[in-house]
């Protein structure tokens, strides 16, 4: 390499922004920030303790790999090791990897001068970093940061992971530590760091923590303020998704599903009907509960001749579709109306059918969702010979209950989700006692419904979450792939026709 070049490269490697800018990358003021404070703590051997919280999309990870490219070079004379640990091996330590790979790829100083080794392991000269996965499972002790201790999405690490078995890395090195994340719950690793290193601020002054909002990369960035609208106006200013990912607000990791605010937004002004509107498109939605086979007299009051009269119902829950939607290009999601509400405590499910089948007759709907999982799968096979492709059955399990709550509290948040009015009081009562809890890790996993027990405070009666799930349901049809323009919409005698054998 000639003299010329040498120095360059040692003016580049002086400042982390011009060697960023050999990568074709110009930071933006406040990765800038973050990058010189990490950078100084490390070669300085301060040891420091950073939390770097960033919104969705706004070069966190771009940040990460411009900084290890970086340290690789100005360490490669000494022997020193970085350790960066993700909440999982595939995909993030791969994606982690490969961003790494295509800065040192491009910049002009580490070009053709690094190697990879072992599959996890990137060296420059005597300089290396290592990546590995935070998964509860994986199998990391023994690897030693005497530079560097990253931790990416430290939200989905979980607490007692880091600190057994990775927080040891760094223990005896005094290696900087960083924890880069996205705002979650109030419980996890990230939000601990987050509480300690805003202590050890105000007591010696030093910044350790960068607490991004989308408002603030929106102002250095336009197209990115446009991202975050189109966001909110999909999602909803309140859905924790966009609380946490984009404004950068913690979430409580349990408590009341539906709050004041959120059943507010649930009211419509609409009254209930007692028989369809002609034009209009109709979904079902069925959350199926047990038979008791005491039941002998149809006739009789239900509760009287029930084994269990405390158990759950079959509730079915009729929706009115808006297609309005169709004339918002941003959105394009449709609204839901609930028109009427019908329920059954310990009927057959023979009965069931016949009345289920007979609504159908009078509403049409084009589309019937239903509660398939267990003692549903029955009553789905029926109805699925009956309606064929218009029913759309589901499988109850803890992920996709999590995924329907979550989709459930979007369609509420962007005020696409609406109840007749006056309001459906057990509808009311179900919505105030359901509680949510999110689980540790990177799946999002939410546990949600009425606890098993659970009384009504008042009257003393058990309350159920039957209700609630009937109408969680709907949000299934955001992800189907059907129209509901006038010509689309089914009248009663075109279903009568289907439906002769």
């Amino acid at each position: 390499m000639d003299e010329g070049l040498i120095q360059t490269c040692k003016e580049i490697l002086r400042d982390v922004s011009l060697f960023c800018e050999g990568s074709g990358i110009r930071l933006r003021s406040y990765q800038k920030q973050v990058a010189e404070s990490i950078v100084d703590s490390v070669i300085h051997g301060k040891g420091l303790s950073f939390v770097v919280i960033f919104p969705r999309q706004s070069g966190k990870n771009e940040l990460q790999a411009q900084l290890e490219a970086y340290l690789l070079s100005v360490c490669s004379v000494e022997l020193a090791e970085m350790v960066k640990v993700s909440p999982t091996w595939k995909p993030q330590s791969l994606n982690a990897m490969r961003r790494l790979e295509r800065v040192l790829k491009r910049n002009l100083i580490c070009r053709g001068r690094w190697k990879k080794r072992s599959g996890y392991i990137y060296q420059f000269g005597d300089a290396m970093i290592h990546f590995l996965s935070g998964a509860p499972t994986s199998s990391i002790v023994g690897a030693t940061a005497s530079l560097l201790l990253e931790c990416d999405e430290a939200q989905d690490v979980e607490i007692a992971k880091w600190d057994k078995e990775i927080a040891p890395m760094a223990a005896s090195t005094n290696a900087t530590r960083v924890f880069w994340g996205t705002a979650w719950t109030s419980r996890t690793l990230l939000a601990r760091e987050l509480c300690a290193a805003r202590l050890q601020e105000q007591q010696d002054g030093i910044r350790r923590t960068w607490l991004l909002t989308c408002e603030e990369v929106g102002s250095e960035v336009p197209a990115y303020r446009k991202y975050v609208d189109e966001q909110v106006a999909r999602l909803g200013r309140n859905n924790p998704l966009v609380r946490t990912q984009y404004f950068s607000e913690e979430i409580d990791n349990e408590g009341g599903m539906f709050p004041l605010g959120r059943r507010m937004l649930m009211r419509g002004m609409h009254a209930r009907q007692l028989e369809p509107t002609p034009g209009m498109a109709y979904v079902f939605t069925i959350d199926v509960a047990g038979q008791d086979e005491l039941m002998t007299d149809r006739t009789a009051n239900l509760t009287s001749n029930l084994e269990n009269p405390g158990r759950d119902s079959t509730v079915l829950t009729i929706f009115e579709v808006d297609s309005s939607y169709e004339q918002d290009s941003l959105l394009r999601k449709p609204t839901y109306r609930v028109v009427n509400r019908f329920s059954w405590q310990g009927v057959k499910h023979s009965q069931l059918y016949s009345t289920l089948m007979g609504l159908v007759e009078s509403w049409s709907p084009v589309k019937v969702i239903i509660d398939a999982t267990g003692i549903g799968a029955g009553l789905s096979s029926f109805l699925q010979d009956r309606l064929g492709p218009r029913l759309l059955p589901f499988q109850f399990s803890q992920a996709s209950k999590s995924e329907l709550g979550w989709d459930f509290i979007t369609v509420i948040e962007t005020g696409r989700y609406k109840e007749f009015h006056p309001v459906d009081e057990e509808m009311d009562r179900q919505l105030e006692h359901c509680q949510y809890s999110i689980l540790e890790g990177p799946t999002k996993t939410m546990r949600w419904g009425v606890p098993d027990g659970q009384r009504d405070a008042v009257t003393g009666e058990l309350v159920h979450d039957d209700y609630v799930l009937s109408s969680a349901l709907v949000s299934l049809m955001d992800h189907e792939p059907w129209g509901i323009a006038a010509s689309q919409v089914v009248r009663p005698k075109d279903i009568l026709e289907e439906m002769r054998f």
